[in-house]
């Protein structure tokens, strides 16, 4: 849950100014000359003031809201969210957790009560429910996952400063995020858009105004994270439909092959997803094979004997978050699927059914 206003913090808040130049006639200057230089002028600042991120801000930030959550035992806290249809908005799980009341506020309406209508921890996704709308347009979200470099736009309430807006690229796809239990939120967007304490639940979207990733944190060294678009649309029609999403489960601890698991295991190419456990009558148990020894290097244990995952169906699985976006974007409960494994130096397929995660 987001936390009040932080004074300290909001040093960091992003603002934007513009100048203007105020110009005198010199001598010998005549009234014609005079008048184009005011023309300029004019058509300088309006040049200045329409810029991509204005567009962009206008066209999205009318589904943009401010959500305020108040708890029995504690102060509550306050977040962002916006409108994907006619009465839902989505928002981040941790935004909502622990709540009773909830409220969500558009940029030219007043509070109004809002349900909750499903949650899922794993991928820190919300989504709650409206009586009635104002006359906004829904955001839709990127039809394709961004490239590195692609500019986006932050919009939301940081620090409970609501209509704000903070400008980036994406400055990496595919991320891990710690999720609850041990586990991760796969497919994450990395950005650099300045975001900041209740800007979680809010929009990352493109200069065309689309939906890139629900803001998920933020607040430090140009670093910041959103989750998928793609994962995204997985997650929510289900939490409206039924409350809640299950998501695939391997049963299986991994870890991405590193040097020393390279070296220590005899692993040339250097790459692939290594099985450091597999969960005791979990879908793996009899199909993947764990760690059953270790070995010294450099004065660090490194595990050994467990299986290297170099592909899954047709898609290769060179390190861990691979593997995730694959599970998550491409799978579900109960498929079985492919899984390409060396073991004991040489390369098989194996058969494995997916089961669904535990609860938290």
């Amino acid at each position: 849950m987001e936390q009040s206003l932080s004074r300290r913090a909001m040093l960091g808040a992003l603002g934007t100014a513009v100048a203007a130049t105020a110009g005198c006639q010199t001598p010998g200057m005549g009234s014609e000359s005079s008048e184009d230089s005011a023309d300029q002028s004019s058509q300088a600042a309006t040049d200045q003031s329409d810029s991509v991120y204005t567009d962009v801000y206008q066209e999205v930030a009318d589904a943009v809201v401010s959500i305020r959550v108040y708890a029995e035992t504690t102060a509550g806290g306050q977040g962002s969210g916006f409108l994907i249809d006619d009465e839902h908005i989505v928002t981040n799980e941790h935004v909502v957790a622990g709540g009773s009341e909830y409220y969500v506020r558009f940029a030219d309406t007043g509070w109004r009560s809002a349900t909750v209508v499903g949650t899922d921890v794993y991928s820190d996704l919300a989504v709650l429910r409206i009586g009635s709308t104002p006359d906004v347009t829904p955001l839709s979200f990127v039809a394709s996952e961004p490239t590195v470099g692609t500019e986006v736009v932050a919009i939301g309430n940081p620090f409970g400063l609501s209509g704000s807006v903070s400008a980036g690229i994406v400055s990496g796809v595919d991320r891990t995020l710690q999720s609850a239990n041990n586990f991760s939120i796969a497919d994450a967007v990395q950005t650099d858009a300045p975001v900041n304490p209740g800007n979680s639940g809010g929009p990352l979207v493109s200069l065309e105004g689309d939906v890139v990733g629900v803001i998920n944190s933020g607040g430090g060294d140009n670093v910041a994270f959103a989750i998928s678009a793609p994962l995204t649309q997985r997650v929510v029609p289900s939490l409206i439909q039924t409350g809640d999403y299950d998501h695939p489960y391997m049963g299986v601890g991994l870890q991405s092959v590193s040097p020393r698991i390279a070296e220590a295991n005899d692993l040339d190419p250097g790459s692939g997803v290594y099985i450091t456990r597999v969960v005791d009558n979990g879908p793996s148990a009899g199909v993947l094979q764990g760690s059953d020894g270790d070995t010294t290097i450099s004065g660090t244990e490194i595990p050994t004997g467990g299986d290297v995952v170099r592909q899954m169906d047709d898609t290769p699985t060179p390190t861990r978050q691979a593997l995730g976006s694959f599970l998550a974007l491409e799978t579900s409960p109960g498929e079985t699927v492919d899984v390409l494994v060396e073991r004991d130096g040489t390369q098989e397929t194996v058969e494995l059914t997916l089961g669904t995660r535990p609860e938290p």
